[in-house]
């Protein structure tokens, strides 16, 4: 099968969170299967884009309402990702340094979905699946089956793959005409709560909807920020398959972020060895547990509860344990965090911004992660710690429950809390500090969850069955 995935995110050429992983790694285990995936993105002007070469293979002339504009299709020449890489460049739209944050982010991704189905509709022949992602690509389903000028390439199934259905895309109706022109009366499948909406038109209109976990499927039912009914109607062409990770890039043995590389059987002078280059750099005390959190700083990762979790912590179990956060994102909870370094006994610090090589470097160091998240989707960052033998505290949400088995629990090897509340957190805090004190114990889950297999072998799998379900049997 030839499958197209359009996205706005793909890790390492642009990524701001777990989309970014997952569109990274998905085609390059569906090549590695003996499909043809290719990856489909806006051309932002990125590190990776200056880094490599390119040539042009399409250039088109299209609209968004009243603007007319020339896009171009350029493709990465060494198939350096394992996949066939394009990039649509729309000049002065697409062409920047940051993924989102703009004002006119509606335009610069509907005017990117616009032009992928255009150049889509000049090819001589039809790809067998087109999986779209989350909301900036929500539209293509509908753009493909109702807007008259590619009405043509309505037969070609699609996949629509939520990995967060909090943010929505939406639009005002007044913004309808950047949509080519498209039959009026299907205006319903575009519309919900009075709003265009297109993670919404993408579940209406998509052949089959994924989402990322077995319980977020479940939890949309009841939470999907307004999309309860929808999901609840749709619920027949809705499955949850579990992302995996890519086990070549996440590997302390290889990890090329690491100078200390160590396997299973080298875990505890590995970890020690990378625990000490981080407690060096942070002013950090060894001796204690360390206990990270990566991500972004949001509502929705909890972290607006890490100041007090932190300061209730050194209160009421003792400055037992040390804290490292990386992270950005809203600008109160920053300075909240940058506000406790002064506090510091040598057990605290905060490294405000993205670091890739940093995240690794405390995947391997860290003794445990914390994931006090609100909304989970997936989380990859659990499965990338278990990788390195560092264990997860984590809420029990969306696919921290489906990954992660409380050790107090038959077979378990994590921490999970219920509520996403200050004393929830403190509470598994002062759980993994008496589990650290069990050296024993916590080898042994050490051992046990760095075998745990989060490869993507059996979500593509699940994926390219689904994929079967939509396209001919001789495909």
């Amino acid at each position: 099968m030839e499958i197209i995935h359009v996205s706005a995110e793909c890790y390492p050429v642009a990524k701001a969170g777990g989309l970014g992983d997952v569109v990274g790694a998905l085609p390059k285990y569906q090549t590695n299967s003996g499909h043809t995936a290719k990856v489909v993105m806006p051309m932002y002007r990125t590190k990776f884009l200056l880094a490599n070469e390119w040539e042009v293979v399409h250039k088109g002339y299209t609209n968004l309402g009243n603007w007319w504009f020339i896009y171009t299709i350029i493709k990465e020449k060494t198939n350096k990702l394992g996949f066939d890489l394009y990039l649509v460049d729309i000049n002065g739209l697409l062409d920047r340094e940051k993924i989102y944050g703009y004002g006119d982010d509606s335009e610069r991704f509907t005017a990117f979905q616009i032009a992928v189905v255009d150049w889509i509709a000049a090819w001589n022949h039809r790809p067998d699946i087109l999986h779209v992602h989350d909301h900036h690509t929500g539209l293509i389903p509908f753009i493909m089956k109702y807007c008259y000028r590619y009405q043509h390439l309505q037969d070609i199934p699609t996949v629509l793959t939520i990995h967060n259905a909090e943010y929505q895309g939406w639009l005002g109706w007044d913004k309808s005409y950047f949509i080519p022109a498209w039959d009026s009366w299907k205006s319903g499948m575009l519309e919900w709560h009075n709003n265009i909406n297109p993670l919404a038109s993408g579940i209406k209109c998509a052949s089959k909807v994924t989402t990322v976990s077995w319980s977020y499927l479940e939890e949309l039912r009841y939470a999907a920020n307004g999309l309860e009914a929808l999901f609840q109607y749709e619920r027949g062409k809705c499955f949850g398959i579990l992302n995996g990770i890519d086990t070549k890039v996440w590997d302390p043995e290889t990890d090329t972020y690491l100078d200390n590389h160590f396997s299973i059987a080298q875990r505890q002078e590995g970890k020690l060895k990378n625990k000490k280059i981080l407690c060096d750099r942070f002013d950090l005390d060894i001796n204690k547990p360390l206990i990270c959190f990566i991500g972004r700083l949001v509502g929705e990762k909890g972290a607006d509860l890490l100041p007090q979790a932190i300061g209730d912590s050194f209160y009421y179990i003792g400055r037992k344990m040390s804290f490292l956060i990386l992270g950005s994102g809203t600008h109160a909870i920053e300075s909240q965090l940058e506000g406790l370094q002064g506090l510091s006994k040598s057990d605290y610090s905060v490294y405000i911004g993205y670091n890739e090589s940093l995240s690794h470097l405390m995947y391997a160091g860290a003794d445990f992660i914390l994931m006090p998240s609100r909304v989970e989707p997936c989380g990859l960052n659990q499965m990338y710690a278990m990788r390195y033998g560092t264990v997860p505290i984590v809420r029990n949400t969306g696919g921290l429950r489906d990954t992660v088995i409380d050790f107090g629990d038959p077979g378990g090897y994590g921490i999970r809390f219920n509520n996403a509340v200050v004393g929830d957190i403190t509470h598994a805090i002062w759980r993994s500090v008496e589990l650290y004190a069990q050296e024993e114990k916590m080898d042994e889950i050490r051992e046990h969850i760095m075998q745990l297999d989060f490869s993507w072998e059996t979500s593509v799998q699940q994926y390219l069955d689904i994929y079967k379900s939509l396209v001919p049997i001789n495909a």
